[in-house]
């Protein structure tokens, strides 16, 4: 797991650099050539630094080891960590839309040039950053700042969009619809990371694995005759789990161990609480049985 992993944590110290350095040059940018689409700009940027520094502690605090209190150790805190970005990223929103709303009613002049050369600066900066995480990006928190730097390079190419259009035409209406289009850019972004960590705080299936198929798999393993009260969830992201109750005519070590074997070379679950039994204990769900599918 990218948790313990120095180079992403090198990686993570680098791009939260460069994110402060572009905020400040976005923000005093944005204030000099009175443009909001580029101070909207510096807002998405300021919370790609928030949200590399949330990921960052996270990364940090999660690979700390599991203790009495907490046995399965630090994981979680990084689900809270894109949790708290995407909730951030709703605020912004929210301001960004009112400003937008209040601009297109008296459209503000702007130095269109220097807005235009601030935000091609903002691009490059941004997809230095993204290229810092791309590699990374597996697992939820990481995937949730790289995100949020993609995002802003989204946005600061409609920020240059902009610019150029303005010079060209001295249209300034076009800021406050730039800025309206990087607000929609940062609801769908932080959308998609709300709904994925709050499958994982309640426990949902894990994306792209069903109750089904895993069932179906684990009967494939010789013995194994029916399959119920069967769970699946994540303790983070890209950290499935599975607990089930396995009916089998005798209980053998070699069954456990082709189990999981499976489990973990087709699905990647590696934390798994199996067990044997000889009769139905009548808990939960037949979900596979020897011959036919069981209930789902």
């Amino acid at each position: 797991m990218s948790h313990s992993n120095p180079q992403l944590a090198h990686r993570f110290v680098l791009a939260l650099a460069i994110s402060l350095l572009v905020f400040l040059v976005e923000f005093v940018g944005g204030l000099w050539t009175g443009s909001l689409s580029l101070l909207s700009d510096s807002a998405h940027v300021f919370l790609d630094f928030f949200a590399l520094g949330l990921s960052y502690i996270a990364l940090r605090v999660a690979a700390l080891p599991p203790d009495d209190r907490h046995t399965y150790g630090w994981h979680r805190l990084e689900v809270f960590a894109a949790l708290a970005n995407a909730m951030t990223l709703l605020g912004v929103t929210i301001a960004i839309f009112y400003e937008a709303w209040e601009r297109l009613g008296s459209p503000t002049p702007i130095h269109s040039v220097e807005m235009l050369l601030i935000a091609v600066v903002g691009l490059g900066a941004n997809l230095a950053t993204a290229r810092l995480l791309h590699e990374h990006r597996g697992d939820l928190n990481t995937r949730s700042a790289f995100l949020h730097v993609v995002g802003d390079a989204l946005a600061s190419v409609g920020v240059i969009a902009g610019g150029i259009v303005i010079w060209l035409t001295g249209w300034y209406v076009v800021d406050p619809l730039i800025s309206a289009l990087i607000g929609v850019i940062i609801l769908a972004g932080s959308w998609r990371l709300l709904r994925s960590s709050l499958h994982i705080l309640f426990e949902g299936t894990p994306e792209g694995i069903t109750i089904g198929d895993v069932a179906q798999v684990m009967g494939t393993v010789p013995g194994v005759l029916e399959v119920h009260d069967l769970h699946l969830w994540s303790i983070c992201s890209g950290y499935p789990a599975l607990s089930a109750h396995v009916l089998v005519a005798e209980a053998r070590t070699a069954q456990m161990s082709a189990l999981k074997q499976t489990l973990a070379e087709r699905f990647g679950i590696q934390h798994t609480t199996i067990q044997f039994e000889t009769t139905n204990c009548g808990q939960g769900t037949t979900v596979w049985q020897n011959g036919s599918q069981g209930e789902g």
